[in-house]
């Protein structure tokens, strides 16, 4: 049987047997002799055996370790994926043969790891401590990096610290989620958005010619990155494609758009088409819902352009060409009469056009406070405060209607007075934050759009009408044509009649640009209603210090790009923004200017006005700021108040705009 026994059961023993022996030699010294020589043998052996064990264990431990050391060292040597040793600076001290070959047999030791591998910083590492892996690419193979800080700083190295890297080959796993990524399913809808304007415009013989060639190219087009097609209806076509089939479209820039536009079969009109594009990562079921939210943007946009989802924002493609004018004025009624059907069922009205109003806006909203009145409801014109280019009419405003005048009140005012079962109206714009006051299309549900500047990324949420025609040459000319369906007499006076003129002069620069048939037959009703030409233009008038600050505008211009004016107002003046407006518009009378932009300072922020003569799109340039507008008037602000800056942003832009080109 065998007994374990501990030390302190020994040393009770010896402690007893030493007493024992103690008492023997005090009785019988003889026998105590004896028993004490015995009893240091005993003390002598344990002794002994002690040590003898301790040896063995020192032995047995410093024969473990070195094995440890020769298997670690096999394991470090034998490791079958790329390992490398750096000092704390980062320089190569030691790697091994999968390393090396993994960089072709380069003779890189001392070389620093950051000019081999890019992604790894080792300053920052042992700054800021080990986290995580690094991600690296080496030729065709996927990498994740295993960094490890080791302290050799108790040891009899001169180093304190040492890096040590393990690569790790992840290739399969990122082919296999490319493989994912790629074959994920992104719906397209497509809409010819002049077919029946085409169509009518080419000769009958060549008609059914132009439709096979349309289906034809379009099929052709998507087949070729293997989509799936469908037409389901004579101008619109449904498209299943994969992410990656998306990608190598997106990398030709959708030049669908330009091959339709370059169809001909003796039609006047070209071809042009309006494409929604969904994101990844949705159902089907999502994924159309979204392509027909981008198609109606591609659309509210003018045309001729593709709009692509990505995350939160959107990708445009194209949207270079003018937008078509319709001609049947079916939607115009529609919307007419939907509109005073608000109108009715409100407790009040309140008509908001955007920041800095122009002609355009106060005209249009003047002519939308006579529907209300027209219907026998209280109207409100929101304007926060006056400006130059809108004084004149306001002045004749309050000399020939002060009772119309009295009904312009400030946001606060309107925010005091509004009810959830107010409507609120917006003209000339349909961007939140541009609108006079904001905050009231939180106090209502009830919000209605009617603009005709090409719709941005931004835009009022959910609203219960929306009439947004980029076709159209302003808004006043929309308002006009919706107040001839929403009652049976006009009503306006010569006042509103001129205001609404204004509005179309001044964005149409005197029927010069923009301008439609639609866009004369509004003007022949203001005619018939007391518009008088004379008067509107009187409207116009500059005085002194405005003209002075425009020459002074227009002597400070540069051509960049060959073709293009831009020009500076670097001082605030009271009527800057409208000085830059008119500015731009005189800039385009230069011999081999295409585009014009000039860049002021109003209300602490940069403004640009962009004017073209159709050739170049402003629009598309100042989106790349932030802005928006039209193919031929747009503008921009900026959160800043240096020219220069916002001079530097506007010619990057610009310069980005022309790359683009060249690649399509």
């Amino acid at each position: 049987m065998n007994h374990n026994y501990s030390i302190e059961d020994v040393k009770k023993y010896l402690v007893f047997s030493g007493g024992i022996v103690v008492i023997l030699i005090y009785l019988k010294p003889v026998t105590g002799l004896t028993a004490l020589v015995l009893y240091g043998y005993i003390i002598y052996s344990i002794i002994k055996n002690k040590e003898n064990k301790s040896e063995s264990a020192k032995k047995f431990i410093e024969e473990i370790n070195d094995d440890f050391d020769t298997v670690t060292k096999q394991v470090v040597f034998g490791m079958p994926f790329p390992l490398v040793v750096t000092n704390e600076k980062g320089i190569i001290i030691w790697y091994n043969t999968p390393f090396l070959n993994l960089y072709k047999d380069q003779d890189i030791m001392n070389f620093d790891i950051k000019d081999i591998v890019a992604e790894i910083d080792t300053k920052k590492l042992i700054e800021s401590g080990v986290s995580g892996t690094i991600s690296t690419k080496v030729e065709e193979q996927n990498f994740t990096v295993h960094p490890n800080v080791i302290d050799v700083s108790k040891t009899s190295s001169e180093r304190n610290k040492l890096m040590m890297f393990y690569f790790v080959d992840n290739t399969p796993f990122k082919k296999l989620e490319q493989r994912y990524v790629d074959g994920n399913s992104i719906v397209a809808r497509i809409e010819v958005d002049n077919f029946d304007e085409a169509l009518d415009s080419t000769p009958t013989n060549n008609r059914p010619q132009l439709i096979a060639e349309i289906d034809s190219t379009i099929r052709q087009y998507f087949e070729e990155f293997d989509a799936l097609v469908r037409k389901y209806d004579s101008d619109m076509y449904l498209v299943v494609m994969s992410f990656k089939s998306l990608k190598q479209i997106k990398e030709k820039r959708f030049d669908l758009l330009d091959d339709l536009r370059e169809l001909d079969k003796g039609n006047t009109i070209p071809i042009t088409l309006s494409v929604g594009v969904s994101s990844f990562g949705l159902s089907n079921k999502e994924a159309y819902a979204e392509s027909d939210t981008c198609l109606d943007l591609a659309l509210g946009r003018g045309g001729d352009q593709a709009v692509v989802k990505v995350a939160d924002n959107y990708e445009f493609f194209g949207g270079k060409s003018k937008a078509v004018e319709k001609r049947n004025k079916v939607k115009a009624r529609v919307l007419g009469i939907a509109l005073k059907q608000l109108i009715d069922g409100a407790s009040d009205v309140y008509i908001m056009g955007h920041k800095n109003a122009d002609m355009d806006a106060i005209g249009s909203g003047i002519g939308v406070l006579r529907a209300v009145l027209n219907r026998g409801k209280t109207g409100h014109i929101v304007l926060n405060k006056s400006n130059p280019s809108i004084n004149n009419l306001l002045q004749r405003m309050k000399e020939e209607e002060p009772e119309s005048y009295d009904m312009i009140i400030t946001g606060e005012s309107a925010i005091n007075s509004i009810t959830p079962k107010s409507l609120v109206i917006l003209v000339d714009n349909h961007k939140p934050s541009f609108t006079e006051c904001p905050e009231l299309l939180e106090l209502t549900p009830q919000v209605v759009i009617i603009d005709h500047h090409r719709r941005g990324q931004e835009i009022v949420k959910n609203p219960v009408l929306s009439y947004i025609e980029p076709y159209a040459s302003s808004t006043s000319e929309l308002v006009t044509e919706m107040l001839t369906y929403m009652n049976d007499e006009l009503n306006l006076t010569h006042f509103e009649a001129d205001a609404l003129m204004s509005g179309i002069v001044v964005d149409t620069k005197n029927f010069s640009f923009q301008t439609g048939v639609r866009t004369f037959e509004a003007a022949s009703i203001l005619k018939r209603a007391g518009a008088d030409m004379f008067k509107v233009k009187e409207l116009f008038q500059d005085d002194l210090d405005t003209l002075l600050n425009k020459a002074e505008v227009i002597h400070n211009t540069k051509v960049v790009f060959d073709q293009i004016a831009i020009s500076k107002l670097e001082r605030e003046a009271p009527n800057s923004v409208l000085i830059a407006a008119q500015a731009a518009d005189e800039l385009l009378d230069i011999n081999g200017i295409n585009a014009s932009f000039v860049i002021t300072v109003s209300d602490g922020r940069i403004h640009i006005s962009g004017r073209s003569r159709g050739n170049i799109s402003v629009q598309l340039i100042l989106e790349k700021i932030g802005g928006g507008g039209h193919l031929n008037m747009a503008g921009a602000q900026l959160e800043s108040t240096d020219v220069n800056y916002a001079e530097e942003i506007l010619t990057g832009a610009i310069e980005e705009y022309f790359k683009e080109e060249e690649k399509e």
